[in-house]
């Protein structure tokens, strides 16, 4: 592979980071018609947060059979399967007037959501040289975030001035011209337009899936996911207009300034992270700490405030929160480079399930706390906001000790292996470079 990727490279990757920048726009769609979907639907913060919760439970169910998958298929099929699913969904929810309709709606979008990220990671180790890959993974996980800047200002603006049926429409047409586009200029391999890997059986699968989870690397990716993509998926996707608007007392257009912040942030720092995991590999759990850290004490500040919090405190708070998601994407660093090739689109999903799974479950217990608290009306006061959001403290909790158990296990794993295989290769490279050494000091001699 060429050292400098050429303009295919370029528009493939480009294409593929379109297709996701809509997932994205789909995925959090709801998040910005909350109190609309409330009104429309009749229902209370506990079965609002059913919605969101349901389409991150097929998503993050569906992650390691699609990583499956894409092993066998590649990128481009599953690329535009998903943005088709997703289109139709958008549509069934469009002219959903019942729970049934919004429920299949959010189903369609969680299916086809879950074809799309891992699908156009895995592009970047096919088309640019191994010391593009951290940076190029960062880019493609936090300029697809722009997809929560469409819904939060484009997609609330429609909602707001055409209503329900107009804005996910729309929605749904953009989707389905991007995956036209998709189909178009997406190639799986610089060789080849469609790649297809071995056939599955369930002898290799589970030999894939076995291997992948075995090895402590790949489950410190599942957990770094699960601990810091959590926040920022919670409060773009479901509570944070709620949050902002019925809890601290701000505008939709304050709120939709305070999310575009947010994306902006994790778009800045997704390149300086990528940046210091290509150049200290082995720094790459202090990086996750500390981001972790960053969140956890924003919104323990932020809890804690007497009253409703400033407008500038708010800001520092999605700014800690932007870097939840450059966060994550160090998990699917690790899967990379704890998975041979052939195995990477399964270990890729194992990581992406983490994220998921923490923020369902923290979705649906802050809408059961805060429906234990207001009878299940969308009457809420900055206390009740208060208690529900401490319950990421408790989720936190669990991925931290994940974390620092698997980084054990994995630095264990990685001197074992350094020992047999990397130890060897420094010896007979430094015989060889002493080799090459006393041969130039011996023709230096000779032409004296």
């Amino acid at each position: 592979m060429s050292l400098r990727p050429g303009a295919r490279a370029w528009a493939v990757w480009a294409a593929g980071l379109a297709a996701y920048v809509t997932a994205v726009l789909h995925r959090t769609s709801l998040g910005v018609a909350g109190l609309d979907a409330q009104h429309r639907f009749d229902v209370g913060a506990g079965a609002l947060a059913s919605f969101a919760v349901l389409q991150l439970l097929v998503y993050a169910g569906l992650q390691i059979p699609v990583g499956l998958l894409l092993d066998r298929f590649g990128s481009l099929r599953l690329v535009v399967c998903g943005g088709l699913v997703m289109a139709v969904g958008q549509t069934l929810m469009a002219f959903a007037d019942g729970m049934t309709g919004a429920i299949l709606a959010r189903v369609l979008v969680g299916a086809g959501d879950a074809m799309t990220f891992i699908s156009v990671l895995r592009l970047v180790p096919r088309w640019f040289p191994a010391r593009r890959v951290p940076v190029l993974s960062q880019l493609t996980g936090i300029v697809g975030q722009l997809g929560q800047i469409l819904s939060a200002v484009p997609l609330a603006a429609v909602l707001a001035r055409s209503g329900w049926t107009a804005g996910f429409l729309g929605a749904a047409a953009a989707g389905l011209f991007v995956s036209l586009v998709a189909l178009a200029a997406l190639r799986d391999t610089p060789d080849h337009r469609v790649s297809s890997g071995h056939p599955i059986n369930l002898r290799r699968l589970g030999a894939d899936l076995s291997g992948a989870w075995r090895h402590p690397g790949t489950r410190l990716g599942l957990w770094t996911h699960f601990t810091t993509q959590f926040t920022g998926t919670v409060f773009a996707l479901m509570w944070g207009i709620p949050f902002l608007v019925a809890g601290e007392g701000l505008t939709r257009a304050e709120a939709g300034t305070l999310l575009t912040i947010f994306v902006v942030t994790g778009m800045c720092a997704g390149p300086v992270l990528g940046t210091l995991v290509q150049r200290y590999p082995l720094r790459r759990s202090l990086l996750v700490l500390g981001i972790v850290a960053i969140n956890l004490g924003a919104w323990a500040v932020v809890i804690l405030w007497p009253g409703r919090a400033p407008f500038a405190l708010l800001v520092l708070l999605v700014v800690a929160l932007g870097s939840g998601g450059p966060g994550s994407m160090i998990g699917f660093d690790y899967a990379r480079t704890f998975n041979p090739p052939h195995r990477l689109g399964t270990a890729t999903g194992v990581v992406n399930v983490g994220g998921f799974v923490a923020s369902l479950l923290t979705i649906e217990l802050i809408g059961l706390i805060l429906d234990a608290r207001t009878g299940g009306r969308a009457d809420y006061h900055i206390a009740d906001f208060r208690v529900a959001m401490s319950v990421q403290f408790l989720v936190a909790a669990v991925g931290l000790a994940g974390i620092l158990r698997t980084r054990k296990l994995a630095r264990r794993r990685y001197e074992q292996e350094e020992g047999v295989i990397i130890r060897p290769l420094r010896v007979a490279l430094a015989e060889r470079r002493g080799l090459a050494a006393s041969r130039a000091v011996k023709a230096e001699s000779w032409r004296d």
